[in-house]
């Protein structure tokens, strides 16, 4: 008989941070016996999230990327089960997971209770409307694969409704994007160039410039308040290049069916609006008897374990971590959760073994790239090698591409990434550069 691991861990989110951990636990500590890792999501792959606005468009099928959380699991010895965390049970040193159900209402997987030892928290974050009325009833997001997919389809069908009508100019499809933040910049540009794709598939009726109307709203002075000004006056220019409508300086009061009001007065329509304006943490955290601040965010210290329970740990966009010689919590963004992920990596063995860890989590900014397009991109590249330098064109898309082939190798390793890569270069040409059905 097999010796019962003596420690069960237990992650909930298997979004880039949460798979990159239970992977890499698996192989230190899975592998070996020492302790048994459990990954719980409610859905069966894993897409990374800062491409959701390229499924949303259509420029990326997200069933050739995604990759099996079963099939990760098995080869890197932890193991899966689907479902959405609902409670939580600190004495018991349990959490609930919810019933599954399927369309129609019929339960596919019941609702049950997991035991664990140390518990990690890595849910993510959903969109915060901020109480606008309206936005949570008429606006799509991109909090999640699925919403992404339902986005896509959603655009299949006004792109197959414009190409029906007569050509005229008030049959222009008008996309209205709420949030000037990377997801919402990146989303603009992403349409404009699945428009121009779908031309080419035969949508001859189609006029990109004539029939696409893409009006990005931000209520900052300007796009990506976060980063420098830099770089969001480079992203601004090429956005109003490719004819989409920047306005900057407005804050939404409400969203309608039909569109949207600004505070300035102004009423701008749209066919489809995306609300992309600010994250939350899921709400259900605040009903697990641990410390949340207003965005519903777990606070942790800076060794990442929730301030009330030193058993479980929290990280990525549903915690809020503090930054040493800072004011400002750790900013919710993919490399954070990367290295926050690596970081527990390290230490968790530690705290297993009742050990002490010395280190708390540190983030470096690493920089940040903007994708406009299949050859184009904006950014700022910080570090030991970079220093602090801006590059655009063709240069950063290739830097916002690694990001992506880095975040694969955690997942697969650089030898099957290479091949993996490899494969989907010699199939380029002959599969369709966006998704239509």
């Amino acid at each position: 008989m097999g010796r019962t691991p003596s420690h069960r861990i237990v992650i909930v989110g298997g979004g880039a941070g949460g798979l990159a951990l239970a992977t890499k636990l698996g192989q230190r500590l899975g592998k070996r016996g020492k302790a048994e890792i459990t990954l719980v999501d409610r859905n069966l792959v894993h897409v990374w999230k800062p491409l959701f606005h390229e499924v949303a468009a259509g420029t990326l099928d997200s069933r050739e990327d995604a990759i099996s959380f079963l099939a990760q699991a098995s080869r890197n010895h932890f193991q899966f089960q689907i479902g959405s965390m609902s409670g939580l049970d600190r004495e018991a040193k349990t959490i609930e997971i919810a019933a599954m159900c399927d369309e129609t209402g019929h339960k596919i997987v019941p609702a049950r209770t997991l035991p664990y030892d140390t518990l990690i928290i890595a849910v993510g974050s959903i969109s915060n409307h901020f109480g606008t009325p309206g936005a949570e009833e008429h606006c799509l997001h991109l909090d999640t694969l699925t919403e992404a997919e339902n986005f896509q389809r959603k655009l299949v069908q006004v792109l197959l409704r414009a190409q029906a009508l007569p050509p005229a100019p008030g049959n222009a499809l008008k996309v209205a994007i709420i949030g000037g933040g990377a997801t919402g910049v990146e989303l603009a540009a992403e349409l404009h160039n699945a428009a121009h794709r779908a031309v080419h598939y035969g949508l001859k009726n189609i006029d990109p410039e004539r029939d696409l109307k893409i009006t990005l709203i931000e209520g900052a002075e300007r796009l990506l308040p976060p980063l420098s000004p830099k770089l969001s006056a480079k992203t601004e220019i090429q956005l109003r290049k490719i004819g989409v409508d920047v306005r900057t300086g407005e804050l939404v009061t409400e969203v309608r069916k039909d569109g949207v009001t600004t505070k300035s007065g102004q009423f701008l329509p749209s066919d489809i609006t995306v609300w992309a304006a600010g994250i939350k943490a899921p709400e259900f955290l605040t009903q697990l008897g641990l410390e949340t601040n207003r965005i519903n965010q777990l606070v942790v210290r800076q060794d990442l374990r929730t301030t009330q329970d030193d058993n479980i740990f929290a990280f990525g966009d549903c915690a809020s971590c503090p930054q040493p010689g800072s004011d400002r919590p750790v900013p919710p963004r993919a490399q954070s959760a990367h290295q926050q992920a690596e970081y527990l990596a390290r230490t968790l063995p530690r705290h297993i073994a009742k050990h002490p860890v010395k280190e708390g989590f540190v983030y470096y900014d690493r920089g940040s790239l903007i994708s406009l397009s299949e050859d184009h991109a904006v950014g700022r590249l910080m570090g030991n090698l970079f220093g602090n330098v801006m590059i655009e064109g063709m240069l950063a898309r290739l830097a916002y591409t690694s990001l992506y082939k880095r975040h694969l190798a955690t997942l697969n390793g650089p030898l099957r990434t290479t091949v993996m890569s490899a494969a989907q270069l010699l199939t380029r040409p002959i599969k369709p550069r966006l998704k239509l059905h």
